[in-house]
């Protein structure tokens, strides 16, 4: 437990010092009117308190992420934690605040079109395809996570609770933002903070301790399963995921003020690393050894894991209420998901999307091919995902540090982040299943050179003098 408690203190402290730190490099201007009230248009881009925002990105990017990933980094032992606290402090808040802030100058744009100011037109395309994939991947991940909690928790079967997910994700993509979503996720957040909380308790009361005896940097997979590339690609959302770059428009555009940002931007990235901290910690402390946690992923795979802490440590109605602050978590980033898809394809098609007939036109296709991705294999899903998350986190990472290297701004704190991630999901593609299935002797030296290529294309990149005040222009292009 004091691991955890040392792992929450060093998150937090990184939110005051480091975060303060990234705001002061990127500038923030809180005398700009923000685009809630540039391009108020009641259904998207609306003012909301600062709490409220901070909510909703929260709720937004924490997904199934903080919870199966850690569960499953949790049979490399210890080391997991650290990537969950480093990475979030230097990595994944920094990318998050960055996808934020950069949208909130871009006048609210989508990932795709901030991508291609920075890195060109050809990277906004690709972009564009690989941001609606990656949605529909996690949409449809968060309908079949909590679908199979709520099975196991009801008895009724998966697929009934598939369709009843998918029809609130078709309301919550059409409907204003702060009908819904920003009326139901305080209600959410409750749950939410009685799972953290509740499990913590009870996890602090019983004799359960880590089945590694303090911080050790050894691999304790029972399947002897490499820690690079592997861990980086497991835990993602908890420490850095390419998710969070598609919904951080969606609080950019309601935001009321650029000072917000570190508080709604960085500091959920912060709330979500201490989720992800708490079920890593549960998943080493609740098992025996690393084998005993195998043998019930199993059977059961995460969801499994899930089921039996809760209702152990809060017993009958305790883990009922804790499971369902579980099933929030990809409900809450699911619903988001097709609504960020939605909007990246409408800045695409260049379709207004006040009118809600036009809105059906492009939320009624995706749904029709979440639910055609619904029907493949779980695990199979899952695995793609991973890999085209991370891959959305390089991209967007590259696109901040260019963008801090054009306006002469120290660019190093996305640039280091960047190269490294850049050799994790290279080497990772080419020695998966998924991927190109190399050994990693050869995958390795891929990635790393990857990495080195990418390294120099920045560093041989001229600044440009140009104000970065971007709206303009970017509202423009996409009139």
């Amino acid at each position: 437990m004091q691991w955890f408690l040392l792992g929450v203190a060093l998150l937090i402290s990184g939110y005051f010092i480091y975060g303060k730190i990234i705001e002061r490099i990127f500038g923030t201007r809180p005398e700009r009117q923000t685009p809630a009230f540039t391009n108020n248009d009641g259904v998207d881009y609306v003012p909301m308190s600062t709490r409220k925002v901070y909510l909703v990105q929260l709720l937004n990017i924490a997904g199934l992420g903080p919870i199966f990933g850690p569960i499953l980094g949790a049979l490399y032992g210890p080391t997991a934690l650290l990537w969950i606290v480093f990475g979030s402090i230097f990595a994944g808040a920094v990318h998050d605040y960055f996808s934020g802030m950069l949208s909130v100058r871009a006048g609210g744009a989508s990932v795709p079109t901030v991508v291609g100011r920075e890195l060109g037109t050809a990277a906004k395309h690709f972009m564009n395809s690989f941001a609606v994939l990656l949605l529909l991947l996690v949409g449809v991940v968060f309908t079949l996570g909590p679908a199979k909690l709520l099975g196991n928790l009801s008895g009724t079967s998966v697929p009934v609770w598939v369709a009843v997910i998918f029809g609130y994700y078709l309301i919550a993509t059409l409907v204003p933002i702060d009908k819904i979503i920003g009326r139901l996720y305080p209600l959410f957040g409750a749950l939410l903070v009685f799972m953290s909380v509740g499990l913590l308790i009870g996890l602090a009361v019983s004799d359960k301790s880590f089945y590694a005896a303090g911080i050790t940097l050894e691999n304790l997979h029972p399947q002897d399963l490499p820690l690079w590339p592997l861990l980086f690609i497991t835990i993602a959302c908890g420490a850095l995921s390419g998710f969070h770059a598609t919904q951080s428009p969606l609080m950019a555009r309601c935001m009321e003020n650029e000072s917000n940002g570190r508080f709604v931007f960085y500091g959920a990235m912060i709330g979500e690393g201490v989720i992800a901290l708490i079920w890593a910690t549960l998943g080493m402390s609740f098992y025996d050894s690393p084998e005993a946690l195998n043998a019930t992923l199993a059977q059961g795979g995460p969801a499994a894991v899930v089921n039996d802490v809760a209702t152990s440590l809060l017993g009958g109605i305790g883990g009922i209420l804790a499971i369902l602050g579980v099933v929030v978590l990809p409900i809450t980033s699911g619903d988001t998901s097709f609504r960020a898809a939605r909007l990246i394809l409408s800045d695409f098609l260049k379709f207004d999307q006040k009118p809600i007939t036009k809105r059906l036109m492009i939320a009624l296709p995706l749904f029709a091919v979440g639910f055609a991705i619904s029907l493949m294999d779980f695990n199979v899903i899952w695995r793609y995902f991973g890999w085209a998350n991370q891959m959305t986190a390089v991209i967007m990472l590259w696109a901040a540090a260019a963008w801090l290297k054009r306006h002469g701004k120290f660019h190093w704190v996305c640039t280091v982040p960047a190269t490294f991630m850049t050799g994790v999901v290279n080497a990772y593609l080419f020695s998966a299943e998924i991927g190109f299935g190399l050994p990693l002797s050869v995958a390795g030296p891929i990635g790393l050179a990857s990495s080195s290529v990418m390294l120099v294309w920045l560093l041989m990149r001229g600044r440009r003098e140009q104000d970065d005040l971007d709206t303009p222009a970017i509202a423009a292009e996409q009139a």
